[in-house]
């Protein structure tokens, strides 16, 4: 096999075999892929008429589940054996409950096979989030009422007119945060801000939202697949109160109804993101599953 790095070229391919699996996992689309890359050192190759994806986290090296319509099964061997003549264990991760299940009966008592619930990505109804309806809601439907107070705010679709204006939000932003900035926060920080920079190229549908004609919030997602639309990034200024709820609203109004479910992504195991996440009421969470080979 014969590996190399990921490029926007690959968009229209990789985005076909993505199309060919209709997985609702947030990493089973372009940008996501694209955008980490350097974080996640990725590497990309076709195998057995799937797309197989390779990349580093925390130095181990993992693999997604093969992807489109090809021999999966065929495949994985073929990644087995590349990486026995390295030396290497394989891992595969993101993978559904289904695939779980396949890879038990493929490869019997070769991998240790464990759900990863730092890693389930939160779905939501997009009605849901539409009319934000009922008690449990009541709280949000609080702070977009304090958002409103003075009528000067406004909505607007992320075009290459104001794109840079959301650019430069991100960078207040961060300097709003630099008493909890980390390195964790620095790449999300650069991610987002190649995101804007090249949201057309990626096919990314962005909102923003002014108050007093500044901009305070923007969000970025895409079709992810036949009936979800995943978020890729939400940011607020944190002292405008209701922006967060407002934009997250606004932007499933106005880009979103086409589907059933909104994908939000998982929260990594951070316990604020979680509690933030959780208090919008997913209807389930999209669990992921990571396969290790036994020493």
């Amino acid at each position: 096999m014969e590996f190399r790095e990921i490029s926007i070229n690959d968009k229209e391919w990789l985005t076909q075999k993505f199309r060919e699996d209709d997985k609702r996992s947030c990493e089973f689309c372009f940008a996501n892929n694209y955008l980490w890359r350097k974080v996640y050192p990725l590497e990309i190759t076709e195998v057995c008429g799937c797309a197989v994806e390779r990349y580093i986290i925390y130095d181990d090296i993992y693999y997604a589940f093969p992807i489109g319509l090809g021999d999966k099964k065929r495949a994985i061997e073929k990644i087995m054996l590349y990486e026995q003549v390295k030396k290497n264990r394989v891992n595969i991760s993101g993978m559904t409950e289904k695939e779980a299940e396949l890879i038990n009966i493929w490869f019997p008592k070769y991998f240790i096979v464990e759900a990863d619930r730092d890693a389930s990505d939160y779905i939501y109804e997009t009605e849901a989030l539409s009319n934000l309806t009922g008690k449990k809601y009541h709280g949000k439907r609080n702070h977009i009422a304090r958002f409103k107070d003075g009528d000067d705010w406004l909505y607007e679709k992320i075009t290459e007119e104001n794109v840079e204006e959301c650019i430069q939000m991100n960078y207040l932003w961060k300097r709003k945060r630099t008493d909890k900035w980390d390195d964790m926060m620095q790449e999300e920080y650069d991610v987002a801000k190649e995101a804007l920079a090249n949201f057309k190229n990626l096919g990314l549908v962005g909102g923003l939202l002014r108050k007093a004609g500044n901009v305070v919030a923007f969000t970025l997602g895409e079709p992810l697949n036949s009936d979800t639309f995943v978020v890729h990034f939400e940011k607020a200024f944190p002292d405008v109160q209701g922006a967060y709820p407002m934009i997250n609203m606004q932007f499933v109004l106005a880009e979103c109804q086409g589907y059933k479910y909104i994908n939000r992504e998982e929260d990594a195991g951070d316990e604020g993101l979680r509690k933030a996440k959780m208090s919008y009421h997913p209807v389930f969470l999209q669990e992921k599953y990571t396969a290790r080979q036994k020493s």
